[in-house]
């Protein structure tokens, strides 16, 4: 599909979901792209991390597409960009610390000289085909969070990333309410707007005010401090930085992330006062009282330095007595594991402190009261809620609406929607759907290697393996090995039922070895669901052994 004359929106990634966000604008034959991330595996997708949104629909259109433009440095806008910047082949765009992080990305994966990555200054902008964009700084919970404005031959579009309103932000200086009137002043067709936090009637908070709860909370601990928060919220380490002097306590600092983000960080300019960190050998000989040690892993990260601590595998320990906060929310699906990590660090005797107990967190998301303040700043006619579940995007719509919004649309990925002339309107469907990063192998989300694996998961395997000569009779004993297949104590039982049952079907004979297989396949699994009540996956192997008699 190219579009015409029009200016057409269509999310691959990051409506009805909240992650993986992608987003394209069409007008006069031309794409543009803004954001490009992924989303984290769960337990629907055993053995992965790492999930990419498909992006066939624009790969076939590359001619057309101009660029990607990126509104801030978190994975579920960046992520993708290691995998899929090469086959696109296309200029990127992003402020100097944003930029910085992908740079860093594309060079663990080799790639660096074969993207072309530009560096725009904030509140800069630049032109693409009929496209002009302007970045709007706007406050989040990593440095350079920005809007982008989109100017169209239709009308200007307000794209906000993700947002939040702070009165004493510790990174960047956003937008005024005057400057972003001033936008709402000039015109503007749509506003595509995150809708994470809709539900929330509150305002989000702001991060000056983290400092006191954090100072509060650390100040009466007697022993060792840990803190753990999203390594990429580089305000927040600069909280912690400023927590740890407040309370006279050194510095250490646990993760390979947050090494990342510190070094770009101050790259760009931002963390110049973040205090000198101590190493880990040292933060275990100075007087418990006297360390606070930051480290990734809030959200269950099996790998992540927290969890490794919990496990007592780190040259970091925590004892009795030690406080562990944590400075982040939990994000949906991740309850279990961090569960997990919070009944080790129980065990050992450690305290524990999150956002229930304690004023240690405020969300990089707008809530209601910020999102009202918004559509009154910008004074949009069409309102695109994107970047959250569908439950969340339909809220935002009928929020919208209640504030005066004269229109607003709702849409999932693939939908396309035709902003102008005579919009809202949905056009029909592009193809969006998931890939998934497995080792080194991008694959299909939901291909057969998946579906496979969760089916292997669900109901366990067997495998049989049979010999048989040139006039189909058997040769020695079947073969059965399981895996995952509850069996336990009857084991040696059950091997030797489904071995016979495999030698039954070959004595009773078969039109072709087609048949034989599926025969073996089907007698073998019967043996199983007798026993356990599953059916599992059946592999069969048949050695036809040539001049045997």
């Amino acid at each position: 599909m190219t579009p015409g004359n029009e200016l057409l929106f269509l999310a691959l990634g990051g409506s009805g979901e909240i992650g993986m966000n992608v987003n394209l604008y069409g007008c006069r034959g031309k794409w543009l792209m803004v954001d490009c991330g992924i989303s984290f595996g769960g337990p629907d997708y055993p053995g992965i991390d790492v999930i990419l949104p498909d992006l066939q629909f624009i790969e076939e259109h590359l001619d057309d597409l101009l660029g990607i433009v990126l509104t801030h440095g978190h994975e579920d806008h960046i992520g993708a960009l290691p995998y899929l910047a090469a086959d696109l082949d296309v200029p990127l765009y992003a402020t100097p610390f944003t930029a910085g992080l992908i740079r860093g990305k594309l060079e663990e994966e080799g790639i660096e000289d074969q993207i072309e990555l530009n560096v725009i200054e904030e509140e800069g902008d630049f032109a693409l085909g009929p496209f002009t964009i302007r970045y709007v700084p706007l406050a989040h919970s990593i440095p350079e969070g920005n809007a982008v404005l989109i100017g169209t031959p239709y009308g200007n579009v307000f794209h906000t990333g993700d947002w939040k309103l702070d009165d004493a932000p510790q990174l960047g200086e956003p937008s005024t309410a005057e400057e972003l009137s001033a936008i709402g002043d000039a015109g503007v067709l749509a506003l595509v707007c995150d809708s994470t936090n809709v539900f929330n009637p509150e305002a989000s908070g702001s991060e000056g005010e983290v400092r006191k709860g954090l100072d509060a909370v650390i100040a009466g601990a007697k022993g060792r401090v840990l803190v753990t928060t999203f390594a990429s919220n580089a305000a927040r380490l600069q909280t912690l930085g400023q927590a740890a002097a407040d309370t006279g306590r050194e510095l250490c600092v646990a993760g390979r992330s947050l090494d990342r983000i510190l070094r770009v960080a101050k790259q760009s300019g931002y963390l110049r006062d973040f205090p000198d960190t101590i190493d880990f050998e040292t933060a275990m000989t100075l007087p418990p009282g006297r360390v606070m040690i930051v480290a990734t892993g809030g959200q269950g990260e099996p790998r992540a330095a927290l969890a490794r601590i919990a496990e007592g595998t780190h040259p970091l320990k925590l004892h009795q007595g030690d406080l562990v906060v944590f400075s982040s929310r939990q994000i949906p699906g991740n309850e279990i594991a961090i569960g997990r990590i919070m009944n080790a660090l129980a065990d050992k005797g450690c305290d524990i402190v999150t956002d229930r107990q304690a004023f240690v967190h405020v969300s990089g998301h707008p809530g209601r009261p910020e999102l009202a303040a918004m559509y009154r700043w910008i004074r949009p006619e069409i309102l695109v809620p994107v970047h959250g579940e569908i439950r969340h995007m339909h809220e935002q719509a009928r929020f919208g609406l209640a504030q005066g919004v004269p229109h607003a649309v709702t849409q999932v990925n693939g939908e396309i929607v035709r902003l102008a002339p005579g919009g809202p309107e949905k056009l029909g469907f592009a193809h969006a759907g998931r890939l998934v990063l497995d080792g080194d192998v991008i694959l299909p989300a939901d291909g057969a290697t998946i579906n496979e694996r969760r089916r292997v998961a669900l109901y366990g395997q067997i495998s049989v393996a049979v010999a048989i000569d040139a006039k189909d009779r058997l040769l020695g004993v079947p073969q059965v090995r399981v895996q995952g297949v509850p069996v336990e104590e009857d084991r040696d039982r059950f091997l030797e039922e489904a071995a016979e049952a495999a030698a039954v079907v070959v004595r009773g004979g078969a039109k072709d070895e087609d048949a034989l297989r599926e025969a073996l396949r089907l007698g073998v699994r019967r043996v199983a669901t007798r026993y356990t009540g599953k059916k599992p996956v059946v592999d069969v192997l048949i050695v036809r052994v040539e001049g045997a008699a």
